[in-house]
């Protein structure tokens, strides 16, 4: 069982910057692939973006935030991080992290997903 707990959420003028965090209870984090999902009110989940177990060094990112996200990890710390830049009020959602045991699934979809935090709000004002 993997516990995941995401902050750094919050407000935010249009073309500033968070970065949220995502803290994860397993023994061996570096086994699962991380990724960053939202979902703004009235509309489903969707993928934000992804990365590789072990030592992270593949990347995936959905196409309205490629050039702004950016997706790391720090194994030492069970520690997955989600650097925003340029937001936009398109961005404000719940941001939630998940987790799955290495290649298990598909990066980009929820189902590959096992563990799932519980969120964090982002709000981007215009």
């Amino acid at each position: 069982q993997v516990q995941l707990v995401e902050s750094g959420g919050g407000l935010v003028q249009a073309g500033g910057s968070l970065r949220l965090s995502c803290v994860a209870s397993a023994r061996t984090f570096s086994n699962y692939a991380m990724g960053w999902f939202r979902q703004a009110p009235g509309k489903e989940r969707e993928f934000v973006a992804a990365i590789s177990w072990n030592s992270g060094g593949s990347t995936y990112y959905a196409d309205p935030v490629k050039g702004r996200f950016t997706i790391s990890r720090d194994n030492a710390k069970n520690t997955a991080y989600l650097q925003m830049n340029s937001l936009k009020p398109d961005d404000t959602a719940i941001y939630f992290c998940a987790a799955r045991f290495r290649v298990s699934g598909s990066a980009y979809y929820s189902t590959s997903y096992a563990y799932w935090g519980q969120g964090t709000q982002v709000t981007v004002s215009p």
